[in-house]
């Protein structure tokens, strides 16, 4: 019994971690340095994640500036943002390359909360997909008596619901912080 839950634990808590990191990537209107996580830069031919490369600041709240350990990937730095379509622009000055975050408009940011229920709704699919297999793996298991079975569908269905709770409060958060001017 104390396997399932466990393994229930460990899955549900890797999908909000997940969910978390997406979070991350969603720009807010304020300068935010995880925005950049997801691009990877040409580093001697093999594509390097630009945080591994590169020191990445916020600068006045609305600017980042990327300040590589060689200056000599300035402009594939450069390249690599604006292959990542993020929308922003990224300005070479030969010693770093600054990019100033705009403000969203109220459009966007409403796109961008609708982009963030899309979000939730998925990580909540993956944690109720986790229960259900779960679940199959606990009613397979010959060891557990009725009873055991029934408690322990009981505990996963609770991790479940805590789950999908703090789900819904980062996605709430979030939302928050993009509607914040």
């Amino acid at each position: 019994m104390n396997q399932h839950l466990e393994n229930c634990e460990a899955r549900m808590a890797k999908a909000i971690a997940s969910f978390n990191d997406t979070l991350g990537l969603i720009r807010t209107g304020r300068a935010n340095p995880q925005v950049l996580y997801g691009v990877n830069v040409d580093y001697y031919g093999a594509e390097t994640p630009i945080n591994q490369i590169a020191s990445i600041s916020v600068v006045e709240g609305r600017q980042l500036v990327i300040k590589p350990y060689d200056t000599n990937f300035l402009k594939n730095i450069e390249r690599a943002i604006f292959e990542a379509n993020l929308n922003l622009t990224p300005q070479n000055d030969g010693a770093v390359v600054r990019i100033n975050v705009p403000a969203l408009t109220e459009e966007s940011r409403k796109a961008l909360c609708k982009d963030v229920s899309k979000k939730a709704e998925e990580a909540k699919v993956a944690i109720r997909n986790i229960r259900r297999d779960i679940n199959e793996a606990a009613k397979k298991d010959d060891s557990l008596t009725e009873d055991m079975e029934k408690d322990t569908l009981e505990k996963i269905q609770k991790q479940t619901d805590e789950a999908i709770k703090k789900i819904d409060g980062m996605a709430g958060d979030k939302a928050k912080e993009i509607m914040t001017v």
